[in-house]
């Protein structure tokens, strides 16, 4: 079973809607009993990081997200940022689960990056186009999978660890945005052989 976190903000629905489309189950939930129980965790997001960590701790959900560290985990949109150590949007801490941090895009382009992007990548099997809507982005690092150039290299996908991140929304992405997501919840994008399967 998914857990897909519920802290009040974000498009947990659609996420939901895109994973048992897939064929997984899958749960809303901010409960620490179900999310122990999970196989795997998705950690959704839409809006401003400050808000996202005072909701998360206001449900008590700091310390069990911060504890996970026997399944994997899934960032997407805000949820992947908030999986870093410290975001200049609000200048407050995130989860600190995978290093780095979260700055202002710095682009010659308009701010927010908003609309159809091309992934860039050494897997060539993920270089298409997604669809992204931020103001923030990670820092890129040898943890990022995939980037998009918006006059800037931002990162669309990384992975640390057993925590992935994806930037954009891949539940608005079409079949290969689907695609993605189902070959991140069946373990990401470090093994070359899984990857062929795209």
């Amino acid at each position: 079973m998914i857990a897909i976190i519920d802290y009040g903000l974000g498009n947990i629905k659609n996420i939901k809607r895109a994973v048992e489309h897939l064929g997984y189950a899958a749960q809303l939930t901010d409960d620490e009993s179900i999310i122990k129980q999970a196989d795997f965790i998705i950690l959704p997001g839409v809006g401003h990081f400050k808000d996202a960590m005072r909701a998360i701790n206001q449900r008590q959900l700091l310390p069990i997200l911060k504890n996970i560290k026997d399944k994997p985990m899934l960032g997407i949109c805000l949820g992947m940022q908030l999986l870093f150590e410290h975001s200049a949007e609000g200048d407050v801490d995130g989860l600190q689960l995978i290093p780095g941090q979260i700055i202002p895009i710095q682009s010659p382009y308009p701010v927010p990056h908003l609309g159809w992007n091309n992934l860039i990548s050494d897997h060539k099997q993920l270089e298409h186009d997604v669809y992204f809507v931020h103001s923030y982005q990670a820092e890129m690092s040898d943890n990022v999978i995939a980037y998009a150039d918006y006059g800037t290299k931002i990162p669309g996908i990384v992975q640390y660890e057993n925590y992935i991140g994806i930037q954009f929304h891949p539940e608005k992405s079409g079949e290969y945005g689907l695609a993605i997501l189902n070959q991140a919840l069946q373990g990401g994008f470090l093994n070359d052989q899984a990857l062929a399967g795209n």
